[in-house]
């Protein structure tokens, strides 16, 4: 009996090890740019995720700077080596749409047999990543801009730091107060500067392309240098001259001298928010506020920033179900409220900002509503408050980032923008040849 006992035994054993892998595991690589501590909060938020299933499984991959991944994306997809999840930024949109490498977000779901409500996304996500009706891209890491300040800084020049300045006249008088009260040599750096410039066209109802802003087709001609954009160029140039607007480079180089105290305000993305507020800690007070405007121009909208979630059409079944149940996952109201306070990213969801709302969590933390007041209290019923949507929008942006170079060094700044708008021109001729 003992070998039959023991054969039993072995069958019973190798029985288990084989039930334990009855459903292969799936590895969902998912590229992505987060760095600093928005790096640390994706991890947790992967590693949760992970946590739940050990046969579905999503393996982060930081793929470099934004631009860098999605020229990575469409040069990995044609031999086949693209990841099936891909983090893009805004300006990657319509580049993405045109790619034919993609399955549309609001497809997703009913390839798998499921059903989804897309209703539940915060309006202006949902309607900056559409595409006739439809959401294209999931909702993940979405931001804005609006202005940081130093109120310590105020407090010393003798202005009311409960008043900041709403508009680029003002700012344009604050900064020379501060200078003059030796407070500061430099008073306004800008985050992501060629952002800067389309966020004060969306915020003023103005187009950047034609084309319904590229929402209606693909843009053939660059609606500027136009009245609004001399004087907003204008102005950003006298203040450069007179040492108010510093311009400290692209991205988020400019935050290490608000951080460090060189510089009094700062325009710059709302996913800055919780890493600045935990480098500057108590060495001064820092507050928001809305992003200033110019008086007598219609009010639009400031634009949707950040990144989106894209599914290559590549995917296999097992990947588009394990990255499903990941979007799922993002959409509980837990984790986007996690999410949302330790990056400053919008809560993606409606449930999620309830939660945040019930739990007081914009009165303990006013910093965190200001950009979501001022994107819900803006306009959202025409294209140009939307954003503008061009495939080579990473290229236009570089362009553009030159002719502020430029102008902060003195240069006319309409002979730079126009200089800039016939390069973008040209590159929106050849993206419209080449589809």
């Amino acid at each position: 009996m003992r070998p039959l006992r023991f054969g039993l035994t072995m069958l019973v054993a190798m029985l288990l090890a084989l039930g334990s892998h009855a459903f292969a595991q799936t590895v969902v690589d998912f590229w992505h740019g987060m760095t600093g501590s928005r790096a640390a909060v994706l991890e947790k938020v992967v590693d949760d995720f992970n946590a739940r299933d050990p046969n579905m499984q999503i393996n982060q991959i930081l793929m470099g700077g934004y631009a860098e991944g999605i020229a990575r994306f469409l040069g990995a997809y044609p031999v086949g080596q693209e990841p099936p999840l891909i983090q893009i930024y805004e300006v990657g949109t319509q580049a993405m749409h045109d790619s034919d490498m993609i399955i549309p977000a609001y497809q997703i779901p009913g390839m798998l047999g499921e059903e989804w409500d897309f209703g539940q996304y915060v309006g202006p996500i949902v309607l900056y990543y559409s595409r006739d009706g439809n959401l294209w891209s999931w909702p993940f890491a979405s931001s804005t801009s609006m202005l940081y300040y130093n109120a310590d800084h105020l407090r010393a020049a003798g202005l009311d730091p409960d008043k900041p300045p709403t508009t680029w006249d003002e700012v344009h008088e604050y900064g020379l107060r501060l200078r003059e009260a030796g407070v500061v040599r430099d008073v306004l750096g800008f985050g992501w500067p060629d952002w800067q410039f389309e966020q004060q066209l969306a915020l003023h109802d103005q187009p950047y392309v034609n084309m319904g802003n590229g929402r209606e087709g693909h843009a053939t001609e660059v609606m500027w240098p136009s009245e609004f954009t001399n004087m907003l160029l204008s102005k950003w140039g006298a203040m450069a001259a007179d040492g108010v607007w510093l311009y400290g480079g692209r991205d988020y180089n400019a935050n290490t001298a608000f951080t460090s105290g060189e510089i009094t305000m700062l325009l710059q993305s709302t996913s800055s928010l919780d890493s600045l507020l935990r480098t500057v800690g108590d060495s001064f007070e820092l507050r928001t506020a809305f992003l200033p405007r110019f008086d007598g121009y219609p009010r639009g909208n400031s634009i949707i920033g950040g990144n989106s979630l894209y599914v290559s059409n590549q995917a296999s079944e097992a990947e588009l179900r394990v990255i499903f149940e990941f979007f799922k996952y993002l959409a509980e109201p837990e984790v986007d409220v996690y999410w949302h306070k330790n990056t400053g990213y919008f809560p993606a969801t409606n449930a999620a900002l309830k939660v945040l709302l019930d739990e007081g969590w914009f009165t303990q933390s006013p910093n965190h509503l200001t950009a979501f007041m001022q994107i819900l209290s803006g306009r959202t019923d025409n294209p140009n408050v939307i954003g503008s949507r061009i495939g080579p929008f990473v290229e236009a942006r570089d362009i553009f980032v030159e002719a502020l170079e430029e102008i902060s060094r003195g240069g006319d700044h309409e002979r730079a923008s126009q200089r800039a708008a016939d390069r973008i021109e040209a590159l929106l001729k050849e993206w419209i040849e080449f589809q």
